[in-house]
């Protein structure tokens, strides 16, 4: 978000060519202006909604292995025609051209390289080119928008619209809103999960859209963002998910914390010890019974709800494939996998898991040790390195307090979930946008108003 959120210079109009007329026409400035501002916010709004919202019922479907899903492959693929058009035409062309950056060209090389381990790779390079599309969308909400002021705002009015519908929902048609009995995992019934397909993946999406509304809070929107917050704290505990509701006040503490005392190495420091800490309490705990049986006096469930036998399940199976890795998407629900024996001592069956529930197992399950070890430093590492560059510019700070209370939360939500380059999941999409964010504000800045 450099210089202003779409990335342009000071002094620079973003019009390009779209227009023959002079730039500085008032009415067609005033037109591009809020095209820019509607697009980035819409491109949130989608992020957060996903394109097949209010599914029902959480129901495995076995056979889905890397098939994907034709709405998203359709929809986003025309989402990403849409938004790459918008910023050929919108943003000039040489700030453009600066927003490609080396770290996501390095990801998505490692990502697609490992569809060559797949057991089908063309079908695993399919659905990897989903989440480089999806790619699109997350670079248009960014640059897209003339200043902060205006990313601000779009953005407040899409994510308050999307919570307030979620809200309607659990009101007129609960059941669309929240588990129910029906399904696979009737012990979840009454959780809110709004529109989207589970709780654990509502829980902290609706964390980020709190993060959000401090941010937009902030940055000058303070009703909006108040009820954002507000709104999206009430979900997220509403679902029920113990760990989210943990980690998300960690996260906003720790940011909001160094931001007062200036001193964002303490921040980054007491980060990383935390981080230390979750990982210990959580996949420590398969790797060292001292680590079992403090997790065992400290929590009522050291075993995550039997996350701990999916663990060790996805750790005996990465030596087999240590360097390469299995594949994207490539190892759960394969048929490898689901053609096992069923190992009936384990709490879950392995054989219908969608993911390892650990980010950082599932990378090096997925791309193999130098792979996966490259993508989780360049994803929750190398962000910390691009706020530090960002904090330099007064401008930006509040952009980078985002960005980072996102990193910061996504770091400790991945000890228990998957969402790594997830084609069009939300909270890889969200986590994407917070770590592109910071790379454009270190390189280019934040420009608060347009000009």
């Amino acid at each position: 978000m450099p210089d202003h959120i779409s990335l342009n210079r000071q002094g620079h109009h973003p019009a390009g060519s779209f227009f023959s007329a002079r730039v500085d026409d008032a009415l067609k400035a005033r037109f591009i202006k809020a095209a820019a501002a509607f697009l980035s916010g819409a491109g949130l709004f989608l992020i957060a909604l996903t394109l097949i919202p209010f599914q029902g019922s959480f129901e495995v479907d076995p056979n889905s292995g890397n098939e994907g899903n034709i709405i998203n492959q359709v929809g986003y693929l025309a989402l990403g025609v849409i938004y790459l058009f918008a910023m050929l035409m919108i943003v000039e062309r040489r700030t453009l051209m600066r927003t490609l950056s080396p770290t996501w060209v390095l990801i998505f090389a490692i990502a697609f390289l490992s569809c060559l381990q797949s057991y089908d790779p063309t079908a695993s390079a399919r659905g990897l080119m989903l989440s480089l599309v999806a790619m699109i969308l997350v670079a248009g909400v960014l640059v897209l928008p003339r200043s902060e002021e205006d990313f601000i705002n779009a953005g407040a009015n899409a994510i308050l619209l999307l919570i307030l519908i979620d809200y309607a929902v659990l009101l007129v048609a609960p059941d669309l809103a929240k588990h129910t009995m029906s399904g696979g995992e009737p012990w979840h019934a009454g959780f809110w999960k709004g529109h989207l397909l589970h709780k654990n993946v509502t829980a902290p999406v609706f964390s980020v859209l709190c993060v959000f509304g401090i941010y937009c809070f902030r940055g000058g929107a303070k009703i909006r963002g108040a009820l954002i917050a507000i709104l999206a704290m009430n979900f997220v505990l509403h679902t029920g998910s113990k760990t989210t509701i943990g980690f998300l006040p960690i996260a906003i503490a720790l940011v909001l914390g160094g931001r007062a005392v200036a001193k964002p190495g303490l921040m980054i420091l007491s980060h990383f010890l935390f981080t230390i800490l979750i990982f210990g309490l959580t996949l420590g705990t398969i790797y060292s019974d001292h680590l079992l049986a403090l997790t065992t006096a400290l929590l009522e469930d050291p075993t995550y709800t039997g996350r701990d036998s999916i663990w060790r399940f996805a750790t005996a199976s990465i030596p087999d494939h240590l360097w390469g890795g299995h594949g994207y998407a490539s190892f759960w629900l394969s048929p490898v996998i689901r053609g096992l024996e069923a190992d009936f001592e384990a709490d879950w069956d392995v054989r219908g898991i969608v993911s390892g529930h650990n980010s950082y197992l599932d990378a090096v399950l997925t791309f193999g040790l130098p792979g996966g070890i490259a993508i989780v430093l360049l994803l929750f590492v190398k962000p910390f390195y691009d706020y530090i560059r960002a904090d330099r510019q007064p401008s930006s700070r509040h952009f980078a307090d985002f960005c980072i209370m996102v990193v910061i939360f996504m770091t400790y939500n991945g000890m228990m979930e998957s969402f790594l380059l997830n084609r069009a999941d939300p909270m890889w999409l969200l986590t994407a946008v917070a770590v592109f964010g910071l790379g454009l504000a270190a390189r280019l800045g934040v420009r608060a108003t347009p000009s």
